[in-house]
């Protein structure tokens, strides 16, 4: 198969370079390669099960058109201070210029024109005096929340006009790998999973997301395309009443407080924050569970959850951080059974583990029925798990009742987007012909930042066509 520019993935990154190029006029042909599903056909049986069955051979959660983004929290953070490292690469104000622009097309494929988080100044100024008083950072980002059921009618209709306009998408094809002649990429090999074969582009962009980054990393070691280990985060979802957390839920929708918690000083962070929520699981290659957390428009819960992830940087000789959390997340697994494991706050510090029954008798009750109750210490590095105390304790002075001895915290909590590809400011890698963009890129860590740098890659390849 011959084309002109050739997707793998069909994540945001990925969706949004063709959506671009499309609006840039281009006539080039386009071929989307994705393992999953297209977005009417992504069910995960959960819904009637209650729990996780393991869907073989993915997730259905996390793979798929428009990838982990529609079936997680759907949350457009509209600031270029949130979302990754993109900026370093083309400028804060470029890239404030980029969310906006691309903000503009969500809205025109259905996003809500509600944007959290803006006003209440003088409420944002009381959270920020707290934050500061415990040694944290207030990142006050605007969100558009798109919601988990929401964003999937969106990304349905982004489906829809990219096939509408010619674009060829691949349903249940893999990448096996890169076509390379000399420092020029000339395509990939994929397959349906009975046949290989090639598809030969004048353009390869590379977006498999979260989940493919373990995946990009091999390739680059093998074709010697130009990497370095990046950051690893390892974590916990963390679970509290509403009531505990709703001044801030009310204010800015989304709390991003930063911390470098003594004595590691390892930098510690809030991520995807649901108000009403529910904790839910995604499973990855080799059978690893993972936990993340669901916010949806209209079904709201008594509890909010949010990520705290503490950031591991590693060092000559070691160059393995995604294989290093998987081992923590496999081991989290085991301890677990196979399921996620969850552990009140308290018992945490009172050095023991939390039992089922435990959980009943609780105000903070689970919104993953099938989590198990466990001691999630036995598995988290000694380091993770101070600094992630540590901070709780902190952020207790923000939002008290955040450290309550009934607080719930998920394991494993783990980002996969730590190896990092060198590219310039124009997106170029060492490799002529071979982009690589958004979550497995290393640079971005989100649906917005991920979009916004599939819109600029779009309009490059559009731009070079004429």
């Amino acid at each position: 198969m011959n084309t002109d520019v050739v997707i793998i993935g069909a994540g945001p990154a990925g969706i949004f370079t063709a959506i671009e190029m499309l609006r840039r006029g281009s006539k080039q042909k386009i071929v989307i390669v994705e393992k999953g599903q297209s977005i009417e056909n992504r069910r995960c049986p959960k819904d009637k099960t209650k729990q996780c069955v393991g869907c073989k051979p993915y997730c259905h959660i996390t793979t798929g058109f428009s990838g982990a983004g529609a079936f997680s929290d759907g949350k457009l953070s509209l600031s270029y201070e949130v979302g990754g490292d993109l900026p370093s690469i083309i400028g804060e104000e470029f890239a404030q210029e980029t969310i906006d622009y691309t903000d503009k097309i969500y809205l025109e494929f259905g996003a809500d024109e509600h944007v959290e988080g803006l006003g209440n100044t003088e409420a944002v100024k009381d959270i920020r005096k707290r934050a500061i008083q415990a040694g944290l950072k207030l990142v006050d980002c605007p969100i558009r929340h798109l919601g988990t059921e929401k964003a999937q009618d969106i990304y349905l209709a982004i489906e829809k006009y990219l096939l509408a306009n010619g674009v060829e998408i691949l349903f249940g094809h893999q990448c096996i790998n890169v076509i390379l002649e000399g420092d020029v990429c000339r395509g990939v090999t994929v397959s349906d999973g009975k046949k290989n074969f090639d598809i030969f582009s004048s353009h390869t962009v590379v977006a498999t997301g979260r989940r493919g980054a373990d995946w990009l990393e091999k390739i680059c070691a093998e074709h010697n395309i130009a990497h370095q280990p990046g950051t690893v985060d390892i974590g916990v979802r963390v679970e509290v009443r509403n009531e505990v957390i709703e001044k801030v839920n009310q204010v800015l929708y989304e709390s991003k407080l930063i911390g470098y918690p003594k004595p590691f000083k390892n930098k510690v962070r809030t991520f995807c924050q649901n108000p009403g929520g529910f904790v839910s699981q995604e499973n990855y290659d080799n059978d690893l569970a993972v936990v993340n957390g669901h916010s949806y428009k209209d079904l709201k819960s008594d509890n909010t959850n949010v990520s705290v992830l503490c950031s591991h940087n590693f060092s000559i000789p070691f160059n393995q951080p995604i294989a290093y959390a998987q081992k923590v997340g496999e081991l989290t697994n085991m301890l677990g059974n196979g399921h996620i494991l969850v552990q009140r706050f308290g018992d945490i510090l009172d050095g023991k583990r939390t039992w089922q029954k435990e959980l009943a008798q609780s105000n903070v009750r689970p919104t993953l029925p099938d989590a198990v109750a466990g001691d999630i210490t036995a598995a988290m590095p000694y380091r993770a798990m101070t600094n992630i105390i540590n901070f709780i304790q902190a952020a207790d002075v923000v939002v008290p009742g955040f450290a309550s001895s009934e607080t719930l915290l998920y394991s494993p909590e783990l980002k996969f987007y730590s190896n990092r590809v060198k590219m310039d400011e124009e997106l170029n890698t060492n490799v002529r012909g071979l982009h690589c963009l958004g979550d497995s890129s290393g640079w971005t860590r989100g649906l917005m930042m991920a979009s916004a740098m599939g819109v600029l890659m779009g309009r490059k390849l559009a731009e070079n066509e004429a």
